[in-house]
């Protein structure tokens, strides 16, 4: 099983993943971690990545996903994945199967959130671009990120197939 948690930056996509993962006995993967050295340069200065940048790195992170589903693991997924073709790729591709779960919240709430956080290479200002590339998914389990992390993961939970 894939549980793709996706959502503009800021979102909480990380710390609600990393909290899902742990409740399902689930590795955690962070798509972050998958970006060339390239695509955090531009974002660091605040330039938008665009499709040519994304294509590579939504590969690399299919290719651990492959990986994982041939080890027989049960995989939890935070990446933004802001249109259906980029969720498309990562959940149909290669006989992949999953579950999207989208935190999504109000743009002032996400900006607060962005702004008091440290040490991540993503600035505010990007927000806006994230927000115009976002295609809110039609097949996922909504979740408004104003709630309460435990709430929000038990709602998860809930919702999901047993």
């Amino acid at each position: 099983m894939i549980v793709l948690v996706m959502g503009v930056s800021g979102a909480g996509k990380s710390t609600i993943g990393r909290a899902l993962a742990d409740a399902l006995q689930a590795d955690f993967l962070e798509a972050d971690t998958f970006h060339s050295p390239a695509n955090v340069a531009k974002m660091t200065k605040g330039v938008p990545l665009d499709d040519s940048d994304r294509w590579p790195w939504l590969d690399a992170i299919g290719q651990a996903l492959d990986q994982a589903v041939r080890d027989g693991k049960r995989v939890v997924l935070a990446c933004s994945a802001l249109k259906q073709a980029y969720r498309d790729r990562l959940l149909k591709e290669g006989g992949r199967t999953g579950f999207t779960v989208f935190l999504k919240g109000e743009p002032d709430l996400i900006a607060a959130r962005m702004s008091g956080r440290s040490g991540h290479y993503m600035p505010p200002t990007l927000l806006p671009s994230q927000l115009a590339t976002l295609e809110p998914p039609k097949d996922a389990i909504v979740i408004d990120i104003a709630k309460a992390r435990d709430e929000i993961l038990r709602e998860i939970l809930s919702r999901l197939p047993k």
